[in-house]
């Protein structure tokens, strides 16, 4: 008898197993990865938030806004120091090494893929936005090199069918608010990769007006947080790459990106996104 029960439970145990990985939510990434999700996120947004169509790579957006301001919140609130690395550990490296008035976040709307949908919305919508196992970074930059940076990233504008593949290197932002003057013409020097970048000889077209409230200061150090592509030097991002080999407490964090995203939403919005995000809120101006 006892035999027959431990055998019943065995086979309900497989039968639960089998249905487990059969109802599993799994993505396959821009890299042919099939991936498991977290089918039990869910969250709620009271505004489409806008990434499909290229929107992200032709001014700002209120999915811009959202994706930046989860990377600064995760850099600024702390949250960031139980992900960095353990040799960044050893070495003393455990925490942003600015103030929150130094932390801004800049990501490349060639990497907001998708729109979320208004209403409720799980991990599989922010998959579709972000199909790439990306990992946040921090990249301790100058001032001119961040404003360098801004400038290199923005060289595709104003959008085209014809800049669209460049325009991927625009970055959405959040702590800082800045201005592309497209009548002030690129200053185009050496190609950078072989898509269509190049590095830039003079600076001219972006301004940054502030940053988190404050005058922007090129001689400062502000600690840039992105992701490991543009860490090493994805895009048009040859300053990223430059700045994180000249400073050894630049690192790439164990974080990955959406999970960030669905922490950002969680802490402070009890994952329910209402008006903050309900249109772009003014950090880019495109003359």
């Amino acid at each position: 008898m006892l035999q027959k029960a431990i055998s019943l439970i065995l086979a309900l145990c497989l039968l639960c197993c089998l249905y487990v990985s059969a109802s599993a939510l799994t993505f396959t990434d821009a890299h042919g990865n099939e991936i498991e999700l977290d089918e039990t996120l869910e969250a709620y947004t009271g505004a489409v938030l806008y990434g499909a169509e290229d929107a992200a790579r032709q001014a700002e957006t209120n999915l811009g806004d959202l994706w930046t301001d989860a990377l600064r919140w995760f850099a600024a609130s702390g949250t960031i120091n139980e992900y960095f690395e353990e040799d960044d550990v050893t070495a003393g490296n455990t925490s942003v090494a600015v103030d929150a008035d130094h932390i801004v976040a800049l990501w490349n709307g060639g990497n907001l893929r998708a729109d979320v949908p208004q209403g409720k919305f799980g991990a599989e919508q922010l998959a579709e936005v972000l199909p790439y196992p990306n990992k946040v970074a921090v990249v301790y930059m100058t001032g001119a090199q961040l404003l360098e940076a801004l400038e290199a990233a923005s060289q595709g504008l104003p959008y085209t069918a014809d800049t669209a593949a460049v325009c991927a290197s625009f970055m959405q932002v959040a702590g800082l608010k800045y201005t592309v003057d497209t009548a002030i013409p690129f200053d185009q020097g050496e190609a950078y990769g072989d898509k269509g970048w190049f590095k830039a000889t003079s600076l001219g077209r972006v301004t940054i007006e502030e940053v988190n409230g404050q005058p922007f200061d090129p001689e400062a150090t502000y600690a840039v947080i992105t992701s490991n592509a543009n860490f090493n030097g994805m895009d048009s991002s040859y300053i990223f790459a430059a700045a994180a080999e000249a400073d050894a407490r630049s690192t790439i964090t164990t974080a990955a990106v959406r999970d960030v995203v669905w922490l950002y939403i969680a802490n402070e919005f009890s994952n329910q996104i209402g008006e903050a995000y309900a249109a772009a809120q003014g950090r880019i101006t495109i003359k």
